[in-house]
């Protein structure tokens, strides 16, 4: 069984990837599309972890 955390953070990785890959032929612009990455693909599966963590202490 996988837990919750990692199946949001396996979401958000995979949303974070059609982003990157979306912005990248529609934008073009390299810093952008790599904060969309980290953004989407780090940070934010991070908070909403840490954030349900704190919720269920």
């Amino acid at each position: 069984m996988v837990s919750k955390d990692t199946q949001i953070v396996a979401i958000f990785v995979v949303l974070a990837v059609v982003l990157w890959y979306g912005s990248m032929a529609i934008i073009g612009d390299t810093i952008l599309s790599l904060a969309i990455l980290i953004g989407v693909g780090i940070v934010l599966p991070t908070l909403i972890n840490e954030w349900r963590a704190s919720a269920n202490s």
